[in-house]
């Protein structure tokens, strides 16, 4: 019988090392479109709770929550601005990684040998620009593990291939 064996490692591959892709430019695009439509839609809740439901109980100047709204909203928007330009992946010989994040930094990497399926779904607004969004799932959850927006349905088809091929070999 063979002894059991836990070596230490203590050189690390540098991910670093690793070039990853950014999200295509058009994607902060859809991003925008869909907050705003998000914000415009809570807005309209907002507002005819205020006027119809809460009038009585509130004060008469209403103008505070409306401004409190607007702030949220301009903050909302400058975060996925700056935001933006973090969102990077990268496709390799045996995982997929996606980072993203501007205050708080993630980094997921799912290696192919774990992949159960992979969805490719293309938005309203991700459609007018052709573009599409790749999740990636692994065994035991029902939701996503990795998901990648912003690729051109053409490259998403391609990495889906690509994954395909290496989960098949």
């Amino acid at each position: 019988m063979q002894e059991f064996q836990n070596k230490e490692i203590k050189n690390y591959p540098d991910i670093a090392e690793v070039t990853f892709e950014k999200v295509e430019k058009n994607y902060l695009k859809v991003i925008l479109m869909s907050t705003i439509s998000y914000f415009i839609g809570g807005f309209l809740f907002f507002m005819l709770l205020i006027e119809y439901l809460l009038k009585k109980r509130l004060p008469e100047d209403k103008t505070l929550f409306y401004i409190l709204f607007g702030i949220i909203f301009i903050v909302a928007i400058i975060l996925l601005i700056a935001g933006f330009a973090k969102r990077k992946y990268v496709v390799r010989d045996k995982d997929i990684s996606y980072k993203s994040g501007l205050l708080t930094q993630t980094m997921v990497t799912v290696p192919f040998s774990r992949i159960q399926h992979i969805e490719i779904t293309e938005g309203v607004f991700s459609r007018i620009f052709k573009l599409a969004t790749i999740s990636v799932f692994t065994a035991g959850d029902s939701s996503d593990d990795l998901e990648v927006g912003g690729i051109s349905r053409e490259k998403a088809l391609q990495i889906k291939e690509f994954i395909t091929q290496k989960i098949n070999e």
